[in-house]
């Protein structure tokens, strides 16, 4: 595996190489914050990049935005080719959060729009991280936000061997767990195609689509091709296949999660009824709490909708809510 080795003709100089023993022995005495002092074009990036090199140890750099992100990214590959420095910010675009105006009784659907070229550069950075041990991330703050279990991403992935039976089938049903979607007319980043006994998979954390070739239960060829001229680029004698999105989740923990909220229901509704003195004169004969659940859904988002006097157009987000509440 590569080291942290900094490539530049310039050498520390000044005050660097002080800041640079001063700021390598404070982590490895453990101390969780340091403040590195400098002017603009004192060359702080520069001593940051030997303090990287001296620690050799994967390195998560923050900035408060996507350009400053950018600019920090840049600037570290060229102190860095021949290590993985990754890009890791939000893929959003443009995001309208769901919101409601009740000046003008308006309910704004959730819009949003993804660049995939930064979802690409995140799958990237999550999939180097597992991989190898040479890696900067540089991120923006959204990173603290959760995007799933590393430990579920990483169980998720499917690792393909030359060497290794791997039945065409099953590595089918294994994409699709990884939530790829098949498309045998256009590839696109986390889809695959599937043409006889070959399969094409265009990985969302690729430029190139991965080509391979089976014969029964045996992995023939494993071929990184080109996505515009459709030539072969690498011969891999192996390779992982990681997720395409950061959000999969295997199934024993969605099996566990069902169960979780199945019982929280339960115990919700018995609580409801519990507290609910249902008359014997009652219009209706068929009490609610000894319903079946569907058709507890059923009868009460019906009721929510069709009972309400004003027009469909003019339904507010409470009355919609309120028919669908017991969902």
């Amino acid at each position: 595996m590569p080291k942290f080795e900094v490539v530049s003709e310039y050498q520390p100089s000044g005050d660097q190489p002080q800041a640079i023993a001063a700021l390598a022995e404070g982590i490895e005495n453990g101390l969780k914050e340091q403040v590195l002092l400098g002017v603009t074009g004192s060359g702080k990036t520069f001593t940051m990049a030997k303090v990287i090199e001296r620690l050799q140890m994967p390195t998560l750099v923050l900035a408060p935005n996507k350009t400053l992100a950018a600019q920090l990214a840049s600037e570290l590959r060229e102190f860095f080719p021949d290590n993985a420095v990754n890009y890791f910010v939000s893929y959003y675009d443009y995001y309208q959060p769901e919101a409601y105006v009740p000046q003008t009784d308006t309910y704004i659907e959730k819009d949003s729009s993804i660049n995939e070229e930064v979802e690409k550069m995140r799958h990237a950075a999550t999939s180097a991280l597992l991989t190898r041990k040479d890696v900067i991330v540089v991120a923006s703050v959204s990173c603290i936000y959760g995007i799933g279990s590393p430990e579920n991403y990483a169980e998720m992935a499917v690792f393909v061997d030359r060497d290794v039976p791997l039945d065409r089938d099953e590595f089918i049903h294994r994409l699709i767990d990884m939530q790829y979607d098949r498309n045998d007319y256009e590839l696109e980043r986390g889809t695959f195609r599937v043409r006889g006994d070959s399969i094409d998979v265009f990985p969302s954390y690729m430029d190139n689509m991965l080509h391979f070739e089976f014969f029964g239960d045996e992995v023939e060829e494993i071929i990184e091709i080109d996505r515009i001229t459709g030539e072969e680029v690498m011969s891999y004698s192996s390779t992982p296949i990681w997720p395409a999105s950061h959000y999969v989740t295997n199934r024993p923990s969605v099996e566990k999660a069902l169960s979780y909220a199945n019982v929280w229901m339960t115990s919700r509704r018995t609580a409801s009824c519990s507290r609910r003195s249902v008359s014997s004169s009652a219009p209706h004969t068929t009490s609610r709490c000894s319903r079946p659940w569907g058709f507890a859904r059923a009868s009460r988002t019906i009721r929510g909708i069709w009972t309400d006097a004003r027009p469909a157009s003019r339904l507010t987000r409470s009355s919609i809510t309120s028919g669908a509440a017991i969902f």
